[in-house]
């Protein structure tokens, strides 16, 4: 298990190179080059208007702790702020143009490219093996991951992941609503990350989803003697154009596969373990099971 998998929470998180086998660059430093420039900018906006921390942050909504946070780039706004302090101070524009860059820079670098396919996704196929995918995760089990992290990680940048990772779980309650389909091996359903009250919570958050109609969830029971996933985790994405990729991660590194031959290989792959696993309503009753046993 490695740890850029279990912090990507994808299938397994511009980083993730389109080809057939090359490999990204590693995540890189922690400074956020997009916050720390929309950082400056607000605060030359703000000081323009003749407004201290406090005064602003008032107007916003916001403590002038928290302002000092976003102006030093060690904490990215949400979308509401960023809209109110472009009108509160009369920026005309400037701060909500970068409302689309501050998004997409607050995932790992090499998880930036997935992360958009993800949220445009038409169908979404995950098998996990290290942890439970973001998409499922509860705040507490993805702060617990990300506390686990080494070399050790800011709390800023902790909170800041947290906070991206729950975002993107607005893709499950889209409409029209995407197929998704998760297969996840037991041993992650019995990993106690955080302590067992972060498992039991993340077990009933994926009951929970499970329910859902546009939404499969199946585990992959230890004890099975033929398991096609040996090769590790990885994600299948199906994009509106009806094009097909695969995502795959590797100690920080990432490949997204265009090649065809490659994908519909992987896709194949993803057949035969769903295959293998207990069906969704099996799983959905082993999943109840093992909350029992908590």
């Amino acid at each position: 298990m490695t740890q850029d998998e279990m912090d990507a929470g994808v299938g397994t998180e511009e980083g993730a190179e389109r080809s057939s086998g090359a490999s990204a660059q590693p995540e890189g430093k922690a400074e956020n080059g997009v916050a720390v420039a929309f950082g400056r900018q607000l605060k030359l906006l703000r000081v323009r208007a003749g407004l201290d921390r406090v005064e602003f942050g008032s107007r916003v909504g916001y403590a002038a702790q928290s302002v000092a946070s976003f102006e030093q780039g060690r904490r990215i706004p949400q979308p509401e702020f960023i809209d109110k302090a472009d009108r509160v101070l009369d920026a005309g524009g400037l701060l909500v143009a970068l409302k689309e860059e501050l998004a997409r820079s607050q995932y790992p670098a090499f998880f930036r490219d997935a992360a958009r396919l993800e949220a445009e996704a038409l169908e979404l196929f995950l098998y996990a093996v290290s942890a439970v995918p973001g998409l499922l995760q509860t705040e507490e089990y993805t702060r617990a991951l990300l506390a686990m992290r080494r070399p050790l990680l800011d709390e800023d940048i902790i909170e800041q992941r947290v906070l991206s990772r729950i975002a993107r779980q607005q893709v499950l309650n889209r409409w029209p609503a995407p197929l998704i389909s998760f297969v996840i091996e037991e041993a992650v359903l019995r990993r106690p990350f955080g302590g067992k009250p972060v498992l039991r919570g993340v077990l009933e958050q994926i009951l929970l989803v499970g329910r859902q109609r546009s939404v499969e969830i199946q585990v992959m029971p230890t004890v099975r003697e033929d398991n096609a996933g040996l090769d590790g985790p990885f994600t299948l994405i199906t994009r509106r154009s009806g094009e097909q990729l695969a995502y795959l991660e590797v100690q920080g590194r990432s490949i997204l596969l265009t090649d065809r031959d490659e994908v519909r290989s992987v896709a194949a792959r993803y057949g035969i373990i769903r295959s293998q696993a207990l069906t969704p309503q099996e799983s959905l009753v082993f999943i109840e099971k093992l909350l029992g046993e908590l």
